[in-house]
């Protein structure tokens, strides 16, 4: 599955973001972008707003109208290899990942800048399709500081610590298609009974 001679790179941006490029291999990348095709994706929904990018939650769902976490239906079963891959790439016990995020972005979408949900513990993304400046920002005394990790195709990136916790993300709209499966752990004390 994952290429076992990439190692995580450690970015000379926030601590906690790991990168690992060609964490999967061109073949397995257009085998998951198809599989994808093939899922219901929908409109993002925040709230009453429609974002750009289209996507497909599973084992858990975050609805921003109630602001709470809702169970989601199952992994589909040719992600279990992908989301074990991840598991293992990150010394994680198997069945750690419990939510994942399809997300497929059109040319001319993107995501604004946020932190992921409080729910979640952490957060690892797969991206496939076209390359992206994946930026990152923290506000400081005089200003924001920022930096920018260019996502390639097939490469995983890792975050925990203050890229989770303290950094904001965001991707500017896309030139060409992009897709992008997000992992997720949960933070037991905000993870819903």
């Amino acid at each position: 599955m994952p290429s076992r001679l990439a190692l995580f790179e450690r970015p000379a941006g926030p601590s906690g973001l790991e990168y690992r490029p060609d964490f999967v291999t061109p073949d397995i990348e257009q085998e998951l972008i198809a599989r994808m095709c093939d899922l219901t994706l929908t409109p993002f929904q925040f709230g009453p707003y429609e974002g750009k990018r289209r996507v497909a939650s599973f084992g858990w769902r975050y609805d921003f109208s109630t602001q709470k976490l809702e169970r989601g239906d199952p992994f589909p079963d040719w992600m279990l290899p992908v989301a074990h891959a991840v598991e293992v790439a990150n010394r994680l016990p198997e069945g750690a990942v419990e939510h994942i995020l399809f997300t497929r972005y059109d040319a001319g979408a993107g995501i604004g800048w946020h932190r992921d949900k409080k729910q979640f513990d952490r957060v690892f993304g797969l991206s496939l399709g076209s390359p992206c400046p994946f930026r990152f920002r923290r506000r400081t005394a005089t200003g924001w500081e920022r930096f920018t990790l260019a996502a390639e195709p097939r490469s995983l990136y890792t975050m925990t610590d203050e890229a989770r916790s303290v950094w904001e993300h965001s991707i500017p709209p896309v030139a060409a298609p992009r897709w992008s499966i997000t992992f997720r752990t949960m933070a037991r004390r905000h993870a819903p009974r």
